[in-house]
């Protein structure tokens, strides 16, 4: 979608154009679903997660100032209500969920990515949820530590030493990993 298609877009849906609406829905969700996912315990929570990201999107979209790219905005509100869901509802991650990721059929190269990719999600799921919070904040969805701090208010350098802490417990638990599966000849 371009962005003059997408501003277009954008108007209907403030005229409450139900099939505008319904087209912005269908074009974003797939592409925020596994947003929602990352801060989800289930699937379902998920799905509920993204519903109300966008009824806030629906809301607020006049407010929208066309300053940053309009998926941005929408991965923020999503990554906010997600926040939020768990606060409003008292509910704590586990420390050992996996990240949903979807049964499709790919390539070997994919299985070894996704294989990788599981791996480092799980090492992730592991971390303690002040960490866990950061870390996919600042390294997967690309916010600044101020921005980090506003959401989850806590301060800018209490965001960059969680950072900190969970680069290192990730790299500590990745190590300790390869060494069960890797002889020890590697490592001394």
């Amino acid at each position: 979608m371009t962005q003059t298609e997408t501003y277009s877009l954008i108007q209907h849906c403030i005229k409450r154009d139900r099939q505008a609406e319904f087209q912005l829905y269908h074009y974003f969700a797939p592409r925020l679903l596994p947003v929602c996912r990352r801060y989800a315990r289930s699937l379902e929570d998920a799905e509920d997660i993204l519903q109300e990201g966008f009824i806030k999107v629906f809301r607020y979209l006049a407010d929208f100032s066309f300053k940053g790219t309009f998926e941005s905005w929408l991965r923020r509100i999503m990554v906010t209500t997600a926040l939020n869901f768990y606060k409003r509802k008292k509910i704590t991650y586990t420390e050992n969920e996996l990240t949903y990721l979807p049964d499709s059929v790919v390539s070997e190269h994919s299985v070894t990515s996704a294989v990788y990719h599981q791996e480092i999600q799980a090492l992730i799921e592991l971390l303690p949820l002040g960490y866990k919070r950061v870390f996919q904040l600042n390294v997967i969805e690309g916010f600044t530590h101020k921005e980090i701090g506003s959401m989850l208010n806590i301060s800018e350098n209490t965001s960059k030493s969680q950072l900190t802490r969970a680069r290192a417990s990730l790299r500590k638990s990745y190590s300790h990993r390869m060494k069960e599966h890797i002889p020890n000849k590697y490592f001394t």
